[in-house]
């Protein structure tokens, strides 16, 4: 080829394949730094999610290859000049096409992997992470409990042997505790708009709620449920030390994970189960 011409279809093609492998190292590596190395899970996943971007590449790239070796776009010998200047045109606007539409799946990949990366370092992502690793010593893992305003009762309900109370038992069993118990409980309710103690009529529209609603429940439903159950109850946090509750009773704890990431709406009460060991890849 004389000095000056332009590039071939075929050296343009392999150049911009160079390229794209170049750019898909770079997202790799990205991928596997954003990953750390104790959690066997993630990198199992990622493991699978590489060989798939790896493989797309590699097929795509394929496709192009075979596109520029058929009849219809490869060149033909011609007699005339004009002829030839003609079809290198008409070449130069298909490659023009092919390397507008690479570089769009490539904008396409790289904000995949982006979100990818940006949500592995995220406060969920490592609020997790650090429960798992608490929750490890323990040989216990996290399950799952429904985000439904009734999370913490169903995770007490998860471990309570031979399912003894449901979520609407353990409801009305805690407002019952409250109502009869009321200066235990009293002091620590105020008004959220005046920052007063509650009306008598404050309390009881409290325990109602606690009763035959989906309302929230926190320590002070815990501590009622602990002396319900006569069962002590801890609360795991990923930033916190684990609250306890009910030490004065004996017998096997109830665990709850506390997280204040876990869903859009924030704070969520998940139960507990035995570790299990990961399956090794054979």
């Amino acid at each position: 080829m004389a000095e000056g011409s332009v590039d071939s279809p075929e050296e343009l093609i392999a150049k911009q394949h160079r390229k794209e492998k170049k750019e898909l190292q770079a997202k790799i590596q990205s991928i596997k730094n954003a990953v750390p190395k104790n959690d066997k899970k993630r990198r199992k996943q990622m493991t699978e999610e590489i060989a798939k971007l790896e493989a797309d590449l590699n097929q795509k790239q394929e496709e192009e290859l075979k596109q520029l070796k058929s009849p219809d776009i490869k060149t033909l010998t011609v007699d005339s000049e004009q002829q030839e200047e003609s079809k290198q045109h008409r070449v130069t606007k298909a490659q023009k096409r092919r390397d507008k539409k690479a570089a769009q799946e490539k904008e396409r990949e790289c904000r995949i992997a982006e979100a990818e990366v940006e949500n592995l370092l995220g406060e969920r992502h490592q609020e997790g992470l650090k429960l798992s690793q608490k929750l490890a010593q323990q040989q216990l893992q996290i399950k799952e409990i429904s985000s439904d305003g009734h999370c913490m009762y169903r995770a007490i309900e998860d471990q309570l042997p031979g399912g003894a109370m449901n979520v609407k038992e353990l409801r009305c069993r805690t407002a019952e505790h409250m109502r009869s118990n009321m200066d235990d409980f009293w002091p620590f309710l105020t008004n959220p708009n005046t920052g007063d103690l509650f009306t008598t009529e404050e309390f009881e529209k409290y325990c109602s709620d606690v009763e035959h609603t989906s309302a929230w429940g926190g320590q002070l439903e815990l501590r009622a449920l602990s002396h319900i159950l006569q069962l002590p109850i801890e609360v795991v946090q990923a930033d916190s030390k684990t609250i306890k509750i009910g030490e004065e009773y004996n017998g096997e704890p109830i665990t709850l994970v506390y997280m204040r990431h876990a869903y859009g709406l924030g704070e969520h009460y998940n139960s507990v189960e035995k570790l299990k060991e990961p399956v090794e890849d054979t």
